[in-house]
């Protein structure tokens, strides 16, 4: 949670810095969603028969648009609110995370698509019963990271003034997933956010 809690304040930082450079557009915005990926009963060879599937998923995600009006860059978080327990009775916590360029065309006056590709991550969290400690801290589980691909889509829908929903889907593609049945994964979630913009 402290690396999460970091990532936000940093772009929260970083939004509020740019904000001074007569930028186009800046988004934040919270979700909720889900995840699905194939069954246990599908598993791909090399694979453990366990589903990345279900559970509670909040996230966080943030852009800057500063090139042809409707292009950028931006990044998000999502990790499973609960955690689960795989087959060998061990308690899990999957957290995703990625960084896109982002294209934002507008959709009429009061939406706007929200097109996403990137690079990115699954970090595992496998939780332990006792703290390991360093020079950092202790912890309570060890990281299983794993590179992922990310392409993502969704349409904003300004609801009330700069605030928007935005229902989105987002695809991974995680490299060496061998702790679940597969290498593939979709995130569905609706955001929550707030745009400083001009007008569309």
């Amino acid at each position: 949670m402290k690396k999460i809690l970091l990532l936000v304040a940093v772009l929260c930082a970083f939004l509020r810095i740019t904000s001074t450079a007569q930028a186009q557009q800046f988004d934040i915005g919270f979700g909720f969603g889900t995840v699905v990926a194939p069954s246990a009963s599908n598993v791909e060879s090399g694979h453990v028969p366990q589903s990345l599937s279900g559970g509670g998923y909040p996230s966080f995600t943030g852009d800057f648009l500063f090139w042809k009006k409707y292009l950028g860059i931006g990044g998000e978080v999502a990790w499973r609110a609960n955690q689960n327990v795989n087959i060998f009775f061990q308690p899990y916590r999957p957290i995703f995370y990625d960084f896109n360029f982002v294209a934002a065309p507008p959709l009429g006056k009061h939406a706007q698509a929200n097109l996403q590709a990137g690079i990115g991550g699954l970090d595992i969290r496998f939780y332990q019963p006792v703290f390991t400690c360093n020079f950092f801290g202790c912890t309570n589980f060890s990281s299983s990271q794993h590179f992922s691909t990310h392409v993502g889509a969704g349409v904003r829908l300004y609801v009330w003034h700069n605030v928007f929903l935005e229902p989105q889907a987002n695809f991974y593609y995680i490299n060496n997933n061998v702790e679940f049945a597969s290498n593939r994964a979709q995130r569905y979630t609706v955001v929550l956010g707030y745009s400083l913009r001009n007008k569309l």
